[in-house]
């Protein structure tokens, strides 16, 4: 049967639930509901028939450690009057890193792996398979613009930098035949699997999931979020061959941010350190926070360490203080850069410690389900010498959504060798906000029909679209633009319209005749 050594008597703290009057009561429920959980679970292992059962019985071994931490949670995992101030060397600003001297940067890179967090599907903006194979720009996906990121970076420097993504059940074997086509190109591309975990009855506390076929019903099975990064880097020996290698660092990033590209400087600070503040072993690239930031994580000093913030920990009488601009003034973007042997040696040592993330979710068919999940960056406060940078808001530049889609297919950004620069036409660093009505343009295919060319936006501010609005070719669209079609109604701009702080509303349809 499936076990996980545990301390009993050590108390975990994650997100609050109710407690009840009978403690005995609750502690006999959870240890019925971990032996139930376990005897499901060698069950399911039974039915395989793929020959991976010992895959499997490692990652359940992992799924049975988080469920028994899920029930083993006392209270909040921040207790909010503990937060601490940043001290003043916790966030360091990017212009105060130093520039590598051009001899330094071979090295440098010799030193390095990049990896890209490729575990999520396009179905949120209406597409089939990976989100990584969606076209962003000029005909290229995001995949595409990653390999030719790190294929100029090797071609320029003279230099092996592999690009590692680390896939789900989801997208692994689209995502095995798509690289196909960059085996021409002087970048090594290797994947590595993120553990695959069941799903659970929200109820039962029991897996849905009746067999081993994870590809025979897929909504029974879930990636446990980006937080198994480390684990299954370590299980897919990747970890051990590139410290064998030589190589220091990694630098993670999720794949649909098209600001997260290699950065010297930051490279630089973390081999080549100050020897008064010693090495960091991880490193959290955050940005100025903004309203259109305002959930998501942050970092705090707690206990003594940094750590990562999320909304889902903040109690509720606390949450509009956490989205406060002024109170915490970053956010984090998910680009992290973590030394390879101090993650074998968290791993090694059993101290890597994330905070749960309790995700409830309602399946097709109405069934209530939980997911346990982390989060990547929620690991910092496990390594030494962590700190935040705070790096410019384009190192930020991820797309969720087609307003996001908008804004990189725009005149707003110019592309070379796989990055997207800000044009220098645009007056002011930042992005223009832009909102598109769910119903009409949340859908990438919808999207694109809605335009016959994407407007000029470099003296945009504010974009909001709602309702059935189409766009012609080489129109212009400046400071705050809204563009309300009531229902019934819709709106054609017209090929070559300029709006400048305009509401347009009603009906207005352009006939040729």
């Amino acid at each position: 049967m499936l076990r996980v050594d545990d301390d009993n008597d050590k108390k975990v703290r994650g997100h609050s639930r109710c407690s009840s009057d009978s403690s005995q009561f609750i502690e006999a429920t959870k240890r019925d509901a971990l032996n139930r959980l376990q005897n499901e679970l060698d069950k399911i292992l039974q039915t395989d028939e793929s020959g991976k059962s010992a895959t499997m019985r490692k990652e359940f071994q992992g799924f049975v450690g988080l469920f028994t931490r899920f029930l083993k949670e006392t209270g909040p995992s921040v207790e909010w009057e503990r937060i601490e101030r940043l001290p003043e060397d916790a966030v360091r600003s990017y212009e105060t890193l130093q520039k590598p001297t051009a001899d330094l940067v071979h090295q440098m890179l010799d030193k390095l792996v990049v990896v890209k967090l490729n575990g999520g599907l396009g179905t949120s903006m209406g597409c089939h398979g990976p989100k990584s194979v969606i076209t962003v720009r000029n005909n290229l996906t995001f995949l595409d613009l990653t390999v030719q990121q790190i294929e100029n970076l090797n071609r320029t420097y003279k230099v092996n930098v592999p690009l590692v993504l680390m896939n789900s059940f989801n997208t692994d074997e689209d995502t095995e035949k798509i690289i196909r086509k960059y085996r021409n190109l002087q970048v090594e591309i290797l994947t590595f699997n993120q553990s695959c975990y069941p799903r659970i009855n929200r109820d039962s506390l029991l897996p849905i999931a009746k067999d081993a076929k994870v590809g025979g019903n897929t909504e029974a099975w879930y990636p446990p979020g980006h937080g198994d990064f480390y684990n299954s880097f370590k299980n897919s020996g990747l970890l051990d061959r590139f410290i064998k290698e030589g190589r220091d660092y990694c630098f993670v990033s999720n794949i649909d941010n098209l600001g997260a590209t290699v950065d010297l400087n930051i490279l630089n600070l973390l081999l080549n350190p100050d020897h008064e503040k010693g090495q960091h072993e991880f490193v959290m690239e955050v940005t100025d926070k903004t309203r259109a930031d305002v959930k998501g994580g942050t970092l705090i000093q707690y206990e003594g360490k940094l750590r990562l913030l999320e909304i889902a920990q903040v109690p509720k009488d606390h949450v509009d203080e956490f989205k406060s601009v002024k109170t915490f003034k970053f956010f984090n973007t998910n680009n992290l850069w973590a030394k390879l042997d101090a993650i074998d040696r968290v791993l090694n040592e059993g101290l890597l410690s994330m905070e749960i993330i309790v995700n409830n979710k309602s399946l097709d068919n109405g069934q209530n389900v939980i997911q346990l999940e982390t989060a990547v960056g929620a690991a910092m406060k496990t390594f030494e010498g962590g700190i935040g940078i705070n790096v410019p808001r384009s190192r930020f530049l991820p797309v969720k959504k087609t307003s996001d889609l908008f804004l990189v297919m725009s005149n707003l950004y110019s592309l070379k060798n796989g990055s997207l620069t800000m044009s220098p036409q645009r007056m002011f660093p930042t992005t223009p906000l832009v909102k598109l009505g769910d119903k009409h343009f949340a859908k990438v295919k919808a999207f694109l029909e809605r335009f016959a060319a994407i407007p000029d936006i470099l003296e945009l501010d504010h974009l909001t679209v709602s309702g059935d609005v189409t766009f012609g070719k080489g129109v212009s669209l400046r400071g705050t633009v809204i563009i309300i079609a009531n229902h019934g109604d819709r709106i054609d701009i017209p090929a070559g319209a300029i709006l400048e702080n305009k509401i347009v509303s009603g009906n207005m349809r352009i006939l040729d005749h």
